[in-house]
């Protein structure tokens, strides 16, 4: 088979390295450089993404598309792929919940091929080696896991019902999100009564727990505007399995007292427990 041209919307920090892997098995990795921030740009400057003017053409030339935007924009950003009648295979990477996956394979086919993909793990560069998980039409998902073969992105097929890798992602994101709520959670409290040292003392007698790495709530703060949605996309898919969403709707609300932190990789441990407290 051919090489595909490969389109991206958009390259954000997982975006932009899933991108460059596909590239290895590409003719071409496009993407559309109008509206989008300094920051895109660059990101796509530094993983060598080729620059389009227009949505339109990057449609016209791509043989596939992989969606990776924050969770809000799932479905427009799908209208808007739809409204130009894009006819090769559709990637839903999004952190959504399988319903609203449902809904965008609804919206694309069947002039499109919709994938059902869900990526666990941190983006694929400095060694990392995230999962893609995929599921629908089985020459579909074929197709995706030639185009990541040999690269950091690994890729796992989990049969052809479209939903079944959103689940899985929004699964695994909603112990993993909430345990590092928690976290800084429990270190707050404890910093409250001065015994915060001591607590981090107690954990990291335990090695598998994540209350032993307290360095990781700034990182958590830095990316609350992401982790956030993707807990009430976790929450709805609770509630619609009749399982009770609280929990994770209320993580999602504290995660948003770290709104204005977005991508702030100069954060201390002390500066996210102050902004956690409102300070």
């Amino acid at each position: 088979m051919d090489q595909p041209t490969i389109g991206i919307l958009h390259p954000g920090s997982m975006g932009a390295a899933v991108a460059a892997c596909a590239a290895t098995n590409a003719t071409a990795v496009l993407w559309c450089e109008t509206g989008r921030s300094t920051a895109s740009v660059e990101r796509a400057a530094q993983f060598e993404l080729v620059p389009v003017a227009t949505m339109s053409e990057l449609l016209d030339r791509s043989d596939i598309v992989i969606g990776l935007c924050p969770p809000a924009a799932a479905e427009d950003l799908a209208r808007d792929v739809a409204g130009h009648q894009f006819s090769g295979v559709y990637v839903e990477a999004n952190a959504i919940n399988p319903e609203r996956v449902k809904r965008i394979a609804g919206l694309l086919e069947p002039t499109a091929t919709v994938v059902d993909g869900g990526v666990v793990g941190s983006p694929p560069v400095r060694g990392k080696s995230p999962t893609l998980y995929l599921s629908g039409p089985a020459a579909a998902t074929e197709r995706i896991e030639a185009l990541f073969a040999g690269t950091a992105v690994q890729t796992a097929a989990l049969g052809t019902e479209i939903g079944k890798a959103s689940a899985l992602k929004l699964a695994y994101a909603s112990f993993q999100k909430t345990s590092r709520v928690l976290v800084a959670l429990a270190i707050g409290m404890a910093r409250e009564h001065d015994v915060d040292q001591e607590l981090i003392k107690v954990a990291s007698k335990r090695t598998d727990s994540y209350l032993s790495e307290p360095q990781y709530v700034a990182k958590t703060a830095a990316r609350a505007w992401r982790w956030g949605p993707e807990l009430e996309e976790a929450a709805d898919t609770l509630a619609s399995a009749g399982l009770p969403p609280e929990m994770l709707r209320a993580a999602a609300s504290t995660l948003a007292r770290w709104n204005d932190a977005k991508d702030d990789g100069s954060l201390t441990l002390t500066d996210a427990l102050d902004r956690l407290a409102q300070r």
